[in-house]
């Protein structure tokens, strides 16, 4: 996750798409406002109650693709298994607490950095990397579920600890900063991916558009970018945190990208069933997009 100082991954901010767009006409001062009021709702932001709004049966019920997590990690899986997006560096904006967006990444990559805007969604990532939290989310579903659609034979247990090994820096985001990553990068990255972050952490759609502007310059040109994200969301619940969210369409998402210079590889809309609706936010659907920057 990343936020108005950062990026944070699952969350997002208020205001109809439409509004959004007409929010071309919103003051900087405005702008400036909606970011630090996004910035302050993250501050009881808890890691454990969006793992278990989100990541838990129902949504997380590995029986049928109908469900959205098992949409969503077959996205991923057949993207990586192209074989086009691959290099040494792979970064995740706005990581936030969950792993499963990097699972079928660790093949393809030497190394994975991961990024947050909230100091304690990077402490469960570091906590989880070392195997120090008692009581920590369970992730061996996702992963046994990854390996089986990934169709390699290879011991769940195995990924498990390639990701472990190669998930070498977990670093502080603000994707509303022209470098959001400061200089603790070094070089660009091959490839980018993200998941529930930038539509969470922006005021107007125009921030949205921002952001996505600003996290690609942290991508060679030429790499590659596979976002997750929500459709029409205007709230998220997180315990206490009740976390808006600019809500967007697939054009809005199309458009965005295009003015950020990428040319779209994949796209695809997931449709939020009445039965998944549980009332902890108000998604009506998830889209992934693979896109590639101009060279």
């Amino acid at each position: 996750m990343s936020l108005p100082s950062g990026a944070i991954k699952p969350t997002r901010p208020a205001l109809r798409s439409e509004d959004a767009g007409r929010g071309q006409g919103i003051s900087p001062a405005m702008s400036t406002t909606g970011l630090s009021a996004v910035a302050e709702s993250y501050q009881t932001f808890n890691p454990r109650a969006y793992l278990q709004n989100n990541y838990m049966p129902p949504r997380a019920n590995f029986a049928s693709e109908d469900f959205v997590v098992p949409w969503k990690l077959r996205c991923l899986a057949e993207a990586f298994a192209t074989g086009e997006i691959c290099g040494r560096t792979l970064v995740d904006i706005g990581t936030g607490p969950t792993i499963y967006q990097l699972l079928s990444a660790c093949d393809f990559f030497e190394e994975i950095v991961a990024t947050d805007y909230l100091e304690v969604n990077r402490d469960v990532i570091r906590r989880w990397v070392r195997g120090e939290e008692p009581g920590a989310f369970d992730w061996s579903p996702y992963i046994q579920h990854v390996c089986k659609i990934e169709g390699k034979g290879e011991p769940w247990k195995e990924k498990e600890q390639k990701l472990k090994k190669k998930l070498r820096k977990i670093l502080p985001i603000d994707v509303h900063q022209p470098s959001p990553l400061g200089s603790l990068l070094g070089q660009p990255a091959d490839a980018l991916v993200s998941s529930f972050c930038l539509e969470a952490v922006s005021p107007d759609r125009r921030s949205f558009e921002r952001a996505l502007q600003n996290v690609t310059t942290l991508l060679k040109p030429s790499g590659h970018f596979l976002m997750i994200g929500a459709l029409e969301e205007s709230f998220y619940l997180a315990g206490e945190a009740k976390l808006r969210v600019v809500p967007v369409r697939e054009a809005d998402v199309r458009e965005a990208f295009a003015k950020s210079g990428y040319r779209i590889r994949d796209f695809r809309s997931y449709t939020m069933p009445p039965s998944l609706k549980i009332g902890v936010d108000d998604v009506q659907g998830v889209f992934f997009v693979h896109a590639q920057r101009s060279a």
